[in-house]
């Protein structure tokens, strides 16, 4: 386990030296109090990066299994060696653009991490892998604190990247399926449960 928490220290300095997008460590943490509380045993995760979430879930002790895409060819072999590094045998990495992959198994949690831009296609489809009294967890809604600032922005790309994710708040915030709850760890998260449960 010593050796385990050393890795995912390692990726983790990796990350923040490189500039990979990683999950903060106050998000992982609050998504691991969710794991354990709501017990969860399976997750999808879209967007690997270098694997430092992927392996920081897997190896709490209740999930049997996480499935992870990532389509960047350099983040997946990154991935690929920090998992084997890990000697977790509970983690599927599959390389690919996420909207190729077609998956028929139901999760306990989907968690969202991927091109923000592509939240609401990303939603839309992989709702459809969602046990009935599951999770959907969508991370960076706070994109650096832009969200909500989208006029202020002078980077054309910067804001219409941050006027899309003010639009899918927006389905979120109206839409008829979820309720959504916004946590205030790392950079903002949205935890979606399904309405009338």
């Amino acid at each position: 386990m010593d050796q385990l928490r050393e890795l995912i220290k390692t990726i983790y300095n990796y990350g923040v030296l490189n500039k990979v997008p990683i999950m903060s460590e106050d998000t992982i943490e609050t998504i691991n109090n969710i794991i354990n509380e709501k017990n969860i045993h399976s997750i999808l995760e879209i967007g690997t990066a270098i694997a430092y979430s992927t392996i920081c879930f897997a190896s709490n002790k209740n999930i049997d299994r996480i499935v992870s895409i990532e389509r960047d060819d350099n983040r997946y072999e990154k991935a690929l060696q920090n998992v084997k590094e890990s000697c977790l045998n509970n983690i599927t990495l599959i390389h690919d653009n996420a909207f190729n992959v077609n998956i028929n198994d139901k999760f306990d949690l989907i968690i969202i991490d991927a091109a923000k831009s592509q939240n609401m296609k990303f939603l839309d489809k992989f709702k459809l892998n969602l046990s009935s009294d599951g999770i959907i967890i969508i991370d960076n809604l706070d994109f650096h604190g832009y969200v909500g600032k989208s006029s202020e922005i002078k980077s054309r790309n910067l804001r219409q990247m941050v006027r899309k994710i003010e639009k899918f708040i927006d389905y979120l915030d109206n839409n008829e399926e979820f309720d959504v709850e916004y946590v205030k760890v790392g950079d903002t998260i949205g935890i979606c449960k399904r309405k009338n449960l």
